[in-house]
Protein backbone atom coordinates (compact mmCIF):
# COMPACT_ATOMS: atom_id res chain seq x y z
CA UNK A 1 0.00 0.00 0.00
CA UNK A 2 0.81 3.42 -0.74
CA UNK A 3 1.79 6.00 2.14
CA UNK A 4 -0.97 8.59 2.02
CA UNK A 5 -0.69 11.78 0.03
CA UNK A 6 -0.17 14.35 2.06
CA UNK A 7 -1.40 18.16 0.80
CA UNK A 8 1.72 19.52 2.93
CA UNK A 9 3.55 18.11 -0.62
CA UNK A 10 2.21 20.17 -2.68
CA UNK A 11 4.30 23.17 -1.73
CA UNK A 12 7.47 22.32 -2.37
CA UNK A 13 6.32 20.68 -5.74
CA UNK A 14 4.70 24.38 -6.68
CA UNK A 15 8.16 25.66 -5.42
CA UNK A 16 10.29 22.89 -7.84
CA UNK A 17 7.91 22.97 -11.03
CA UNK A 18 8.34 27.26 -10.96
CA UNK A 19 11.46 27.51 -10.33
CA UNK A 20 13.01 24.22 -11.66
CA UNK A 21 15.86 23.95 -9.36
CA UNK A 22 15.66 22.12 -5.34
CA UNK A 23 18.03 25.06 -4.28
CA UNK A 24 15.94 28.08 -5.50
CA UNK A 25 12.58 26.23 -4.33
CA UNK A 26 14.27 25.83 -0.61
CA UNK A 27 15.25 29.41 -0.33
CA UNK A 28 11.68 30.19 -1.33
CA UNK A 29 10.38 27.91 1.00
CA UNK A 30 13.32 28.65 3.38
CA UNK A 31 13.75 25.21 4.61
CA UNK A 32 17.02 22.98 3.80
CA UNK A 33 16.90 21.93 -0.06
CA UNK A 34 16.88 18.09 1.44
CA UNK A 35 13.62 18.86 2.65
CA UNK A 36 12.35 19.33 -0.12
CA UNK A 37 13.51 16.48 -2.15
CA UNK A 38 12.90 14.57 0.68
CA UNK A 39 8.92 15.59 0.21
CA UNK A 40 9.24 15.23 -3.43
CA UNK A 41 10.06 11.63 -3.56
CA UNK A 42 7.49 11.48 -1.07
CA UNK A 43 4.92 13.33 -3.16
CA UNK A 44 5.95 10.85 -6.16
CA UNK A 45 5.57 7.46 -3.69
CA UNK A 46 2.15 8.51 -2.59
CA UNK A 47 0.94 9.05 -6.18
CA UNK A 48 3.10 6.42 -7.87
CA UNK A 49 3.88 8.29 -10.49
CA UNK A 50 7.14 10.39 -11.66
CA UNK A 51 6.87 14.31 -11.53
CA UNK A 52 9.81 15.19 -12.44
CA UNK A 53 12.57 14.26 -15.09
CA UNK A 54 16.09 14.81 -13.08
CA UNK A 55 18.84 16.26 -15.37
CA UNK A 56 22.03 18.73 -15.09
CA UNK A 57 19.90 21.77 -15.87
CA UNK A 58 17.41 21.14 -12.75
CA UNK A 59 14.07 19.74 -12.86
CA UNK A 60 11.37 19.81 -15.48
CA UNK A 61 7.55 18.07 -15.29
CA UNK A 62 6.76 15.08 -16.42
CA UNK A 63 2.79 14.70 -18.41
CA UNK A 64 1.97 13.43 -15.07
CA UNK A 65 3.67 16.28 -13.42
CA UNK A 66 2.01 19.21 -15.93
CA UNK A 67 -1.47 17.68 -15.02
CA UNK A 68 -0.84 17.90 -11.26
CA UNK A 69 0.24 21.28 -11.69
CA UNK A 70 -2.25 22.92 -12.66
CA UNK A 71 -4.47 21.02 -9.92
CA UNK A 72 -1.67 22.22 -7.32
CA UNK A 73 -2.49 25.93 -8.33
CA UNK A 74 -5.94 25.59 -8.03
CA UNK A 75 -5.83 24.32 -4.41
CA UNK A 76 -3.53 26.84 -4.25
CA UNK A 77 -5.92 29.66 -5.12
CA UNK A 78 -8.10 28.09 -2.86
CA UNK A 79 -5.80 28.14 -0.03
CA UNK A 80 -5.26 31.73 -0.13
CA UNK A 81 -8.87 32.86 -0.96
CA UNK A 82 -9.59 31.09 2.55
CA UNK A 83 -6.89 33.23 4.06
CA UNK A 84 -8.20 36.10 2.73
CA UNK A 85 -11.64 36.03 3.24
CA UNK A 86 -12.17 34.11 6.75
CA UNK A 87 -8.52 34.27 8.38
CA UNK A 88 -8.37 38.27 8.23
CA UNK A 89 -5.76 39.06 5.43
CA UNK A 90 -7.92 41.24 3.95
CA UNK A 91 -8.08 43.56 6.88
CA UNK A 92 -4.38 42.78 7.83
CA UNK A 93 -1.77 44.99 6.17
CA UNK A 94 0.99 42.90 7.20
CA UNK A 95 3.16 40.12 5.16
CA UNK A 96 5.71 39.73 2.21
CA UNK A 97 5.02 41.80 -1.07
CA UNK A 98 7.81 41.53 -3.56
CA UNK A 99 8.00 43.44 -6.51
CA UNK A 100 9.35 42.81 -9.89
CA UNK A 101 10.47 45.95 -12.09
CA UNK A 102 12.32 46.59 -15.02
CA UNK A 103 16.34 47.64 -13.16
CA UNK A 104 15.88 51.51 -14.12
CA UNK A 105 12.44 51.77 -12.81
CA UNK A 106 13.23 49.78 -9.78
CA UNK A 107 16.19 51.25 -9.17
CA UNK A 108 16.21 55.04 -10.35
CA UNK A 109 12.26 55.36 -9.42
CA UNK A 110 10.95 53.09 -7.06
CA UNK A 111 13.73 52.98 -4.80
CA UNK A 112 14.08 56.29 -3.41
CA UNK A 113 10.66 56.18 -2.86
CA UNK A 114 9.68 52.82 -1.43
CA UNK A 115 11.12 53.76 2.22
CA UNK A 116 7.30 55.80 1.91
CA UNK A 117 5.32 52.72 1.74
CA UNK A 118 7.55 50.93 4.71
CA UNK A 119 6.72 54.06 7.18
CA UNK A 120 3.42 53.95 6.51
CA UNK A 121 2.78 50.04 6.73
CA UNK A 122 5.43 49.08 9.21
CA UNK A 123 3.59 45.61 9.14
CA UNK A 124 4.50 44.59 5.50
CA UNK A 125 7.57 43.03 3.85
CA UNK A 126 8.89 44.46 0.59
CA UNK A 127 11.10 42.21 -1.77
CA UNK A 128 11.92 44.56 -4.46
CA UNK A 129 13.57 42.61 -7.09
CA UNK A 130 15.33 45.38 -9.46
CA UNK A 131 16.40 43.18 -12.80
CA UNK A 132 16.66 43.67 -16.82
CA UNK A 133 13.71 40.59 -17.43
CA UNK A 134 10.48 39.50 -17.53
CA UNK A 135 8.73 38.55 -14.60
CA UNK A 136 6.05 35.54 -14.40
CA UNK A 137 3.48 36.50 -12.19
CA UNK A 138 2.28 32.51 -12.75
CA UNK A 139 5.27 30.81 -11.81
CA UNK A 140 5.23 33.34 -8.17
CA UNK A 141 8.18 35.31 -9.66
CA UNK A 142 6.68 38.37 -8.59
CA UNK A 143 3.22 39.46 -6.63
CA UNK A 144 2.96 42.79 -8.86
CA UNK A 145 4.93 43.41 -11.80
CA UNK A 146 5.93 46.39 -13.86
CA UNK A 147 6.09 44.96 -17.48
CA UNK A 148 6.61 47.41 -20.52
CA UNK A 149 3.84 45.64 -22.27
CA UNK A 150 0.35 44.26 -21.47
CA UNK A 151 -0.57 40.90 -20.92
CA UNK A 152 -2.42 38.84 -23.34
CA UNK A 153 -2.87 35.87 -21.42
CA UNK A 154 -3.23 34.14 -18.17
CA UNK A 155 -5.52 35.12 -14.55
CA UNK A 156 -3.74 38.35 -14.56
CA UNK A 157 -4.83 42.25 -13.90
CA UNK A 158 -3.15 44.90 -15.36
CA UNK A 159 -3.60 48.60 -15.69
CA UNK A 160 -1.34 51.74 -17.71
CA UNK A 161 0.69 52.92 -15.44
CA UNK A 162 2.53 55.67 -17.55
CA UNK A 163 3.45 56.56 -20.79
CA UNK A 164 7.30 57.54 -20.38
CA UNK A 165 10.13 59.01 -22.81
CA UNK A 166 13.15 58.35 -24.00
CA UNK A 167 15.61 60.64 -25.40
CA UNK A 168 19.51 60.51 -26.59
CA UNK A 169 21.84 61.45 -24.21
CA UNK A 170 26.03 62.15 -23.61
CA UNK A 171 28.32 63.62 -21.60
CA UNK A 172 29.44 67.20 -22.14
CA UNK A 173 33.10 65.73 -21.72
CA UNK A 174 31.92 63.46 -24.85
CA UNK A 175 30.25 66.24 -27.22
CA UNK A 176 33.37 68.25 -26.49
CA UNK A 177 36.10 65.75 -27.80
CA UNK A 178 34.24 64.36 -30.37
CA UNK A 179 31.88 67.53 -31.57
CA UNK A 180 28.45 68.59 -31.23
CA UNK A 181 25.16 66.59 -32.85
CA UNK A 182 22.74 68.44 -35.00
CA UNK A 183 21.09 66.16 -36.80
CA UNK A 184 20.40 62.55 -36.45
CA UNK A 185 22.75 61.63 -39.99
CA UNK A 186 25.92 62.60 -37.85
CA UNK A 187 25.30 59.71 -35.23
CA UNK A 188 26.24 57.51 -37.92
CA UNK A 189 30.16 58.87 -36.75
CA UNK A 190 29.71 58.57 -33.23
CA UNK A 191 30.21 55.80 -30.90
CA UNK A 192 26.67 54.44 -29.65
CA UNK A 193 25.87 52.81 -26.10
CA UNK A 194 22.93 50.35 -25.91
CA UNK A 195 21.76 46.57 -24.92
CA UNK A 196 23.16 43.75 -26.38
CA UNK A 197 20.82 42.91 -29.01
CA UNK A 198 19.95 38.86 -28.70
CA UNK A 199 20.05 39.94 -24.88
CA UNK A 200 17.23 42.18 -24.81
CA UNK A 201 14.66 40.83 -22.60
CA UNK A 202 12.08 42.89 -24.03
CA UNK A 203 11.39 44.03 -28.05
CA UNK A 204 9.93 47.41 -26.76
CA UNK A 205 13.78 47.87 -25.65
CA UNK A 206 15.04 47.20 -29.26
CA UNK A 207 14.98 51.34 -30.16
CA UNK A 208 17.73 51.93 -31.78
CA UNK A 209 16.51 51.01 -34.87
CA UNK A 210 14.25 53.95 -35.31
CA UNK A 211 17.07 55.87 -35.04
CA UNK A 212 18.77 54.57 -38.38
CA UNK A 213 18.88 50.88 -39.51
CA UNK A 214 22.93 50.55 -39.69
CA UNK A 215 23.26 52.15 -36.33
CA UNK A 216 24.74 49.01 -34.18
CA UNK A 217 25.86 50.10 -30.58
CA UNK A 218 29.72 49.45 -29.79
CA UNK A 219 29.33 49.33 -26.07
CA UNK A 220 26.94 46.80 -24.97
CA UNK A 221 25.29 45.79 -21.82
CA UNK A 222 22.23 44.10 -20.58
CA UNK A 223 21.52 46.92 -17.55
CA UNK A 224 20.27 50.00 -18.11
CA UNK A 225 22.06 51.67 -15.32
CA UNK A 226 25.09 50.32 -16.36
CA UNK A 227 24.64 51.90 -20.15
CA UNK A 228 23.87 55.33 -18.15
CA UNK A 229 27.08 55.25 -16.60
CA UNK A 230 28.88 54.19 -19.08
CA UNK A 231 27.76 57.41 -20.92
CA UNK A 232 27.62 59.49 -18.21
CA UNK A 233 31.46 59.11 -18.10
CA UNK A 234 32.17 59.93 -21.81
CA UNK A 235 31.66 56.17 -23.48
CA UNK A 236 29.14 57.53 -26.29
CA UNK A 237 25.57 58.62 -27.04
CA UNK A 238 22.95 56.34 -25.44
CA UNK A 239 18.90 56.29 -25.91
CA UNK A 240 18.38 56.82 -22.07
CA UNK A 241 15.00 57.20 -20.14
CA UNK A 242 13.90 60.94 -19.35
CA UNK A 243 13.10 60.31 -15.95
CA UNK A 244 16.40 58.62 -15.35
CA UNK A 245 18.92 60.82 -17.48
CA UNK A 246 17.58 63.98 -16.73
CA UNK A 247 18.49 63.41 -12.98
CA UNK A 248 21.74 63.21 -14.14
CA UNK A 249 24.19 66.32 -13.86
CA UNK A 250 27.16 64.60 -16.24
CA UNK A 251 24.59 63.96 -19.14
CA UNK A 252 22.87 66.64 -22.01
CA UNK A 253 19.91 65.71 -24.12
CA UNK A 254 20.91 65.54 -27.98
CA UNK A 255 18.29 66.34 -30.55
CA UNK A 256 15.63 66.91 -28.11
CA UNK A 257 13.03 68.15 -30.27
CA UNK A 258 13.90 65.39 -33.00
CA UNK A 259 14.03 62.39 -31.10
CA UNK A 260 11.15 61.57 -29.34
CA UNK A 261 10.86 57.63 -28.28
CA UNK A 262 8.06 56.96 -26.10
CA UNK A 263 7.31 53.43 -24.32
CA UNK A 264 4.34 52.54 -21.49
CA UNK A 265 4.74 50.61 -17.99
CA UNK A 266 2.34 48.61 -17.06
CA UNK A 267 1.39 47.37 -13.26
CA UNK A 268 0.83 44.02 -13.50
CA UNK A 269 -0.67 41.31 -10.31
CA UNK A 270 -2.15 37.82 -10.48
CA UNK A 271 -6.09 37.72 -10.48
CA UNK A 272 -5.69 35.70 -7.17
CA UNK A 273 -4.36 38.33 -4.83
CA UNK A 274 -6.59 41.52 -5.93
CA UNK A 275 -8.07 41.05 -2.77
CA UNK A 276 -5.45 40.76 -0.08
CA UNK A 277 -4.94 44.83 1.79
CA UNK A 278 -1.43 44.31 1.33
CA UNK A 279 -1.67 44.09 -2.48
CA UNK A 280 -3.45 46.60 -2.66
CA UNK A 281 -2.25 49.40 -0.99
CA UNK A 282 1.24 48.24 -2.68
CA UNK A 283 -0.44 48.54 -5.87
CA UNK A 284 -2.33 52.07 -4.92
CA UNK A 285 1.05 53.45 -3.54
CA UNK A 286 2.95 52.77 -7.22
CA UNK A 287 0.22 54.59 -8.40
CA UNK A 288 0.11 57.49 -6.77
CA UNK A 289 3.69 58.04 -7.05
CA UNK A 290 4.32 57.47 -10.65
CA UNK A 291 0.98 60.02 -10.79
CA UNK A 292 2.74 62.18 -8.92
CA UNK A 293 5.72 62.47 -11.13
CA UNK A 294 4.09 62.49 -14.21
CA UNK A 295 6.23 65.22 -15.54
CA UNK A 296 9.21 63.46 -14.69
CA UNK A 297 8.34 60.45 -17.28
CA UNK A 298 6.95 63.08 -19.85
CA UNK A 299 9.00 66.76 -20.03
CA UNK A 300 8.17 68.37 -21.79
CA UNK A 301 4.13 67.93 -22.24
Amino acid sequence: MNPTFDWNDLRPFLAVARTGKLTIAAKRLKVDHTTVSRRIQALETALNATLFERGPQGYALTEIGLRLLGAAESMETMAMGVQNEIAGADLDLTGAVRIGAPDGFGSSFLATRICDLCRAHPGLEIDLVAMPRMFSLSKREADIAIGLSRPTEGRLRSRKLTDYRLGLYASPEYLERRGQITNKDQLQGHRMVGYIEDLIFSPELNYVPQLGKELRPQLRSTNLIAQMQATSTGAGVCILPCFMADQQPNLVPILRDDVKIMRTFWLIYHADLQGFARIRATVDFIVEQVTAARKLFLPDT
